[in-house]
């Protein structure tokens, strides 16, 4: 769920998935590359929401509400998905779980208790 933030970094991105035997894998990017959340800064405050994949399981029919964080806080969002192709050998399934830790201000230890904490796992049955 969270791995140590390299010096420096602003946006730290890890990944792991079958294909490497969910080895992980981690580069560090420019803010401006961040994608599927929204940030914006209001009263002193940031506005943070995840955007949901598109063509993707569950449908998500409710969706929380922008969540705010202020200077100091920082916030884990949890999301799954399901997504599915047919093709001439029958569907195939590919499952994703999008884990954000983000913090307002100076980056805490992301291995401890967020301030704000949002879940979003659904049945991918």
């Amino acid at each position: 769920m969270a791995f140590p933030l390299p010096d420096g970094a602003t946006f730290h991105e890890v990944t792991a998935d079958e294909s490497t035997a969910f080895e992980p894998r981690s580069a560090v990017r420019p803010l401006a590359e961040l994608t599927g959340v929204t940030l914006r800064e209001a009263d002193g405050g940031l506005l943070v929401r995840v955007e949901v994949e598109r063509m993707s399981w569950p449908s998500r029919e409710w969706r929380p509400e922008p969540v705010r964080l202020n200077r100091g806080e920082w916030l884990r969002w949890q999301i799954n998905y399901r997504f599915g192709s047919t093709c001439e050998c029958g569907a195939q399934w590919r499952y994703q779980l999008d884990t954000l830790n983000l913090a307002y201000g100076a980056a805490p230890d992301f291995t401890g208790t967020p301030t704000r904490t949002v879940t979003e796992r659904g049945d991918l049955r």
